[in-house]
């Protein structure tokens, strides 16, 4: 864990750095169980698909492995501090020695992908998976890629059809994909109930092409 500053306090994230040293950057938002072991190997594997890859722990070292705790988590969250912190997180993965290019990218899953869409400064690729915000508040100068299951209880295709449509409406680039069969968090492997590896791998193929279009100088 490296640590960063937030105004006038400090927070840490989870640093991976690719084989070859330097590359663009890849902001990784987790969900609202907390900065878990699958988040970290998230940050991990877009390290090892070429990209310096950044994960800002929201929770402040705490997790969670139920539904329960993860809903006393988020409730419990300030969420402009969070905000704060994942500002700071975007000027510190931008600012590091190992980032190349000006522009970079953000992941981010649940309540992590409904921060992704409020960035701006500095981001030139979003892409959310099951995690949506109001739509008047997404305003990026980047390109927009999403991930959203049939079934969601906690996303509605209405509300996910009013951001798309907002993104179009504003000139960007969006494209939004539904995978059949699936529930929220089909993406992430710790969730066996809901995991799905055939829908899961086309995310991620899906991801790092979008990236690797939208971000200049990534060292493959």
């Amino acid at each position: 864990m490296v640590e960063f500053a937030v105004e006038d306090r400090r927070s840490t994230g989870h640093l991976a750095v690719p084989e070859q040293g330097r590359s663009a950057g890849v902001l990784v938002l987790h969900g609202w169980w907390g900065l878990t072991p699958f988040f970290k190997s998230v940050a991990d594997r877009f390290a090892q698909a070429g990209f310096v890859a950044f994960a800002p722990d929201l929770y402040h070292g705490k997790t969670a492995t139920t539904i329960n705790e993860a809903q006393q988590l988020i409730g419990a969250l300030d969420v402009n501090e969070a905000y704060q912190e994942i500002i700071a997180a975007v000027e510190h993965l931008h600012a590091h020695e190992a980032v190349c290019g000006d522009g970079l990218g953000v992941v981010g899953f649940s309540m992590g992908g409904s921060g992704a869409l409020l960035l701006k400064e500095h981001i030139v690729a979003v892409i959310t998976v099951y995690g949506s915000a109001q739509p008047e508040q997404i305003a990026a100068q980047a390109a927009f890629q999403g991930h959203f299951p049939e079934h969601d209880e906690f996303e509605s295709v209405e509300v996910v059809q009013q951001v798309e449509e907002h993104i179009r409406a504003l000139g960007r680039e969006v494209t939004f994909y539904t995978y059949s069969g699936v529930q929220h968090w089909f993406f992430e492997t710790d969730r066996p109930a809901y995991y799905d590896e055939a829908a899961a791998t086309l995310v991620w193929q899906r991801m790092i092409e979008f990236l690797r279009n939208h971000l200049t100088e990534v060292v493959v």
